[in-house]
C-alpha cells in the first residue's frame, strides 16, 4: 500500500499515535446497476474504492482520482452519501487511524475496470447477488447510495 508522504512525514514525528485522516469511498454504478469493487492487497478484503485526501485536496476530485490511479475506470461524483467516523484502526506495523469518511454515489463514464496499481489484488463489476463479504459498512454504504436522489446520512 502506497502511504501518502505528508502521513510518512508525520509519522517520523509522532511514531504510532492515533492520526485524524480525511478518508473518502466510492460507490460507482455502472449503466446495469453494477458497483465497482476492489481486493485490498493488504488485508485481502472486499469492499468498494477508498482512498485517503492529501492536504488541502477537494473531496469529490481526489476520490475521483483514488478511482482513476486504483482502477483505470473514470467515473462523476453525483452526491454525498454519509459522513462518519470509521476507527480507530490499527495496522500491522503498529500505525493507528481514525478516519473522517466521506461516501460518494459516482456513476461510470468510461475505461475498462481494472487493477491498476498496487493497492488492489483484484477489480470488477458485481451485482448485488454477487457480491463477495464485504468490509465493515461497505455494504450498508452502497444501500444507502443506491437512491440517486437519497439524502446524505449522518451518524446521530
Amino acid at each position: 500500500m502506497a502511504t501518502p508522504d505528508f502521513i510518512l512525514k508525520l509519522r517520523e514525528k509522532i511514531s504510532h499515535e492515533m492520526l485524524w485522516i480525511p478518508g473518502v469511498r466510492a460507490v460507482v454504478f455502472d449503466d446495469a446497476g453494477r458497483v465497482l469493487l476492489g481486493q485490498r492487497a493488504d488485508n485481502g478484503r472486499w469492499g468498494l474504492i477508498t482512498g485517503i485526501l492529501e492536504p488541502g485536496e477537494d473531496p469529490a476530485p481526489g476520490l475521483l482520482r483514488e478511482v482513476l490511479e486504483e482502477t483505470g475506470v473514470v467515473a462523476v461524483a453525483e452526491r454525498l452519501v454519509s459522513v462518519d467516523a470509521v476507527g480507530p484502526t490499527t495496522y500491522p506495523n503498529g500505525d493507528v487511524c481514525h478516519f473522517l469518511t466521506l461516501v460518494f454515489r459516482c456513476r461510470y463514464v468510461s475505461g475498462e475496470a481494472r487493477v491498476n496499481d498496487d493497492e488492489s489484488l483484484a477489480v470488477g463489476w458485481f451485482r448485488p447477488e454477487e457480491f463477495p463479504e464485504l468490509m465493515p459498512g461497505h455494504l450498508e454504504a452502497i444501500e444507502r447510495a443506491r437512491d440517486p436522489e437519497g439524502p446524505a446520512h449522518f451518524r446521530s
